[in-house]
């Protein structure tokens, strides 16, 4: 894949065909009540995270530079927004971990697969999160696969300990290394930072030890701050934790019901009626969007988001003025061919630039 190709650009059934004009709120009332929590002048930091152990398809970890040249940096500034570009974190020096002599006492466990190398990603997430936010920034995180929602989650909650949770995937992400059916890491996020689910402390977990550190113990996840939009592949021990905790899950079947607009209205209501001064995050798993727009990804399943209702999604939170930080994660061009690949990652960008403040009018 190469957005840089004119004749690429060109090609293809999809989005890549469509003129997308990048244009900021036209009112500057709307403009100065969104992003409420994010200092003026509106500063995006954004964080590489180029993760691909969470899970077992080499290519998750082409999503940030994609983005970036797919034309992020220039989205995001032509909709108001200030650029600071630290470039991706080094997850490359974290592979040598598995061979490191130092960490031979470290037993990783099947049910936890690659947990040191993810979990010291996930470590460089949550430390450079919780810098961007004491600064005043909106951190916007590139990955990667899923499994860095937990560094994100524990660097945003470390420094926000009331922030609510919006989570637009296909898939809940609420197991642990006990009920995991296939130990893959990125199904773990939400399920090792949420509060009263397992009796197995998240720092015992090899390359997780930082969880426990002072500045981290506490970051944990109640289970009514989050709610779900998009949900429709759920292993059953996910669909026991979502029922006994009576977590806010708005699946497939609701957005059917519904329709989008209602189920925004319920997902974010339900988050700031409970605390109008919270500020939100949005973590967008692109398998939350039906395969026929976004193909390339790596657990994808039929039925999902369309075009329209992904986007509205996006927009729907922004315009709450409660979102503080976002991600958006499993864009992999290597599972689908290059169309496919090419309209994921434009989608993933105007995704992006949608829940950044992008207006129609």
């Amino acid at each position: 894949y190469s957005p840089s190709s004119e004749v690429q650009r060109k090609t293809g059934a999809g989005c890549g065909n469509v003129h997308d004009q990048m244009l900021p709120p036209s009112s500057w009332e709307e403009s100065n009540m969104m992003f409420k929590y994010t200092k003026r002048p509106k500063t995006a930091a954004i964080i590489g995270a180029p993760m691909t152990f969470g899970q077992p398809f080499v290519g998750t970890d082409h999503g940030p530079r994609l983005l970036r040249e797919a034309g992020l940096l220039d989205g995001l500034t032509s909709i108001g927004w200030r650029v600071q570009d630290g470039g991706d974190l080094d997850f490359k020096s974290l592979e040598k971990i598995e061979t490191d002599d130092n960490n031979t006492n470290h037993v990783e466990s099947p049910n936890a697969k690659n947990s040191l190398i993810v979990g010291k990603g996930c470590e460089m997430v949550a430390r450079s999160v919780a810098n961007a936010i004491n600064e005043h920034k909106f951190p916007l995180i590139l990955g990667g696969d899923h499994s860095i929602g937990a560094g994100s989650l524990a660097g945003l909650l470390s420094v926000r300990p009331n922030m609510g949770v919006i989570w637009v995937d296909a898939h809940a992400d609420i197991n642990t290394p006990e009920l995991s059916e296939s130990g893959n890491m990125h199904g773990m996020p939400v399920g090792l930072l949420m509060n009263g689910i397992s009796d197995t402390d998240p720092s015992t977990i090899p390359g997780f030890e930082w969880l426990g550190q002072p500045d981290m113990i506490h970051a944990r996840l109640d289970p009514s701050s989050v709610v779900y939009i998009g949900l429709r592949d759920v292993d059953t021990a996910e669909r026991n934790i979502l029922r006994e905790k009576r977590i806010k899950a708005f699946t497939m079947y609701d957005v059917d019901k519904y329709g989008i607009g209602t189920v925004m209205d319920m997902a974010i209501g339900h988050l700031l009626d409970q605390d109008p001064n919270r500020p939100l995050h949005l973590s967008y798993d692109i398998d939350a969007v039906d395969p026929i727009e976004a193909p390339a990804t790596g657990t994808a399943v039929r039925g999902g988001l369309t075009y329209r209702e992904a986007h509205f999604v996006a927009e729907a939170v922004a315009r709450s003025g409660s979102l503080a930080s976002a991600e958006i994660v499993e864009l992999n061009p290597t599972l689908s061919d290059g169309d496919g690949s090419r309209e994921t990652v434009e989608l993933g960008l105007g995704l992006l630039t949608s829940l950044m403040g992008k207006s129609i009018i």
